[in-house]
């Protein structure tokens, strides 16, 4: 809401092992946040960045946004008013909840075209990949690349969430879990505790590709590690 709870929110990402954030406040969403990377994203952007050094907080901030699909996104990226994750290759996306794959799959389409590739935010949310997670296969061979948020693997998004979060972090379809951090009093930046709760589930190589090598990848444009082509798992 305002610097104070960034300030506090960056704190308790540090205190949680955190080096480095992407800034990705909701974006495009009509009626809503009809906010773009605009003059005013990169002054509010700067700001935070300089308040961090000024009070001695060792996070990197990164530019980015949740980037809320409508048809005419295409359009919007020719224009310079969405930024990618660090501009690098990877959007970071989302949708209504309870929209259609049939609306969907024409905008990822469409961006994917552009050169591309879509990071579905909180992917287990949607009610379309909840009855349908299948989806998420024909979205894997395309190299769209899936976002989990750490409450939905804790049951705290509801049950429907929490059993398809699972379902695909158990055939290593997540490439990324990630805060979706809101509050530094709710839905934090802290992610100890859930990686603590994976670490008796998954193997350690998985946890860390997706809570740190393939975050860091994305923002360094890289590839990302690929585990469930990996034998080995």
């Amino acid at each position: 809401q305002d610097m104070q709870d960034a300030l506090e929110m960056a704190r308790m990402a540090v205190e949680n092992g955190i080096m480095v954030m992407v800034a990705t406040p909701h974006c495009n969403i009509p009626g809503v946040y009809n906010n773009y990377y605009d003059e005013n994203y990169k002054h509010t952007f700067n700001r935070v960045r300089r308040a961090l050094k000024e009070n001695d907080i060792p996070l990197i901030l990164l530019p980015g946004l949740e980037v809320f699909a409508t048809p005419d996104l295409p359009q919007l990226i020719r224009e310079g008013k969405i930024e990618t994750i660090n501009g690098s290759r990877y959007l970071l996306m989302e949708f209504p909840f309870e929209e259609v794959v049939e609306y969907v799959e024409p905008i990822l389409d469409a961006v994917i075209d552009m050169g591309i590739c879509p990071v579905i935010a909180h992917a287990e949310r949607y009610e379309f990949i909840q009855k349908n997670p299948s989806i998420i296969d024909r979205w894997k061979r395309r190299g769209i690349l899936i976002q989990v948020n750490k409450a939905s693997l804790v049951g705290k998004f509801g049950r429907h969430s929490y059993n398809v979060a699972h379902l695909m972090m158990k055939r290593f379809q997540v490439d990324v879990i990630a805060s979706d951090c809101h509050r530094p009093y709710m839905r934090t930046p802290g992610m100890i505790d859930v990686y603590e709760t994976l670490e008796r589930k998954y193997p350690i190589e998985y946890l860390e590709a997706v809570f740190e090598e393939n975050p860091d990848r994305i923002c360094s444009n890289e590839d990302v590690v690929d585990f469930a082509a990996e034998s080995k798992f």
